[in-house]
């Protein structure tokens, strides 16, 4: 078993950096996701917002990799949990492959909290458990996943960036589209009672 561990801190509020991370995919830095569908989604008594989804993921594994596990497949399945808590500002969202469960099994766990010392910062923990069983070298795959896992993460902070920048452009044009419906329709409404 192997544990990878990792911190980052986005330059966002929490709001903004959870907005992005329940709209992360597709993205074009983490082209292996193909698929997510939303099995299951509600709000709890206490107003967390609980999602279950299926990730559909396009492995690149190293050829040694595919040959020590006697497996060409590489398109797996990921179950992931969220559960935003609006009141708490937390996203905590946990994820297992079901896929290939016999050999490997990688849980994650991700934690968006507000920075403690700036509000307009979010700080993202990650966690991620390795384990390889039933093929030799265990260990040696259990190192080449997390390495995998690391390379990753930094995708998928680039990914983040990019939704933010995404979702703040159409946040732009909206109140651009809107400002210039609001100037037009005096000049429409003085029109229409000229005549």
């Amino acid at each position: 078993m192997k544990i990878w561990t990792s911190e980052h801190i986005f330059n966002h509020p929490w709001e903004t950096v959870t907005k992005a991370a329940m709209q992360k995919y597709p993205n074009p830095m983490n082209p292996s996701v193909v698929g997510v569908d939303v099995l299951d989604r509600s709000v709890d008594q206490h107003g967390r917002l609980r999602s279950k989804r299926l990730l559909s993921t396009e492995w690149g594994l190293p050829s040694i990799v595919k040959s020590l596990i006697g497996n060409t497949r590489t398109c797996t399945y990921i179950e992931e949990h969220s559960v935003v808590d609006p009141r708490q500002k937390s996203l905590e969202l946990q994820s297992t492959n079901i896929t290939f469960t016999n050999m490997v099994s990688v849980d994650e766990k991700l934690t968006y909290k507000p920075h403690p010392e700036d509000a307009d910062k979010t700080i993202l923990t990650q966690e991620a458990i390795i384990s390889v069983k039933g093929v030799s070298l265990s260990s040696y795959l259990e190192g080449v996943l997390a390495s995998t896992i690391s390379t990753n993460a930094g995708k998928g902070r680039e990914a983040m960036e990019w939704v933010i920048r995404r979702l703040n452009t159409e946040i732009e044009e909206l109140a651009a589209t809107a400002r210039g419906t609001m100037r037009s329709a005096p000049m429409a409404a003085a029109t229409i009672s000229d005549q």
